[in-house]
């Protein structure tokens, strides 16, 4: 319920780190660049402003898919819920205070208006449709995507985690359909 929602238009900043959380579930992560542009008069151009930065994160299907589907510098679409984390740091890290944004996102996708993009449907009940010209795939490529990179465990989680920032060893909860989301058959 009283989530921000936000839908950021930017580049994939980094490589997308996949891996597989303490309970099994599968998460990703990755910081987008976005920049602001306008139109500069006086040099009759359009001018960047400043970059903003943001990690996203993505977990279960979702983070596969991002993991199999992502690299570093491709523009894209990320619409999530947005969460803002204000800290201070230790005295040892210099005692400074932090703020960082990030995104637990719900869709994840490549910026059209920027270049082109092929879809390929994963297939959850392990068997092919058979295409109406009755050969499997109708004599294309095949439509599996190919699997995400290997995972290997999460290291251990730390022992004290700073109080204002949530244990992200662990997924949030499913949404219920009463919160919107899609309840799986």
């Amino acid at each position: 319920m009283y989530e921000t929602m936000v839908t950021l238009v930017g580049n994939a900043a980094t490589a997308v780190e996949h891996r597989l959380t303490t309970t099994g579930a599968s998460a990703a992560r990755f910081r987008l660049a976005t920049s602001a542009r306008r139109w500069d008069k006086e040099r009759g151009c359009w001018v960047d402003g400043d970059t903003s930065f943001y990690t996203v994160r993505a977990w279960r299907t979702l983070a596969d898919h991002v993991a199999a589907s992502v690299s570093r510098g491709e523009p894209l679409v990320v619409h999530g819920r947005m969460r803002v984390w204000d800290r201070e740091l230790p005295e040892e890290k210099g005692g400074q205070r932090r703020v960082s944004v990030e995104v637990d996102a719900v869709a994840v996708g490549h910026d059209l208006s920027r270049g082109t993009s092929a879809f390929r449907r994963i297939n959850r009940t392990g068997t092919d449709p058979t295409p109406p010209d009755g050969r499997p795939g109708g004599g294309e490529e095949p439509t599996e995507a190919a699997a995400p990179p290997p995972l290997s465990p999460s290291p251990a989680p730390p022992a004290a985690a700073p109080a204002t920032e949530p244990d992200w060893s662990s997924p949030p909860p499913a949404p219920t359909r009463e919160e919107g989301g899609i309840a799986s058959a």
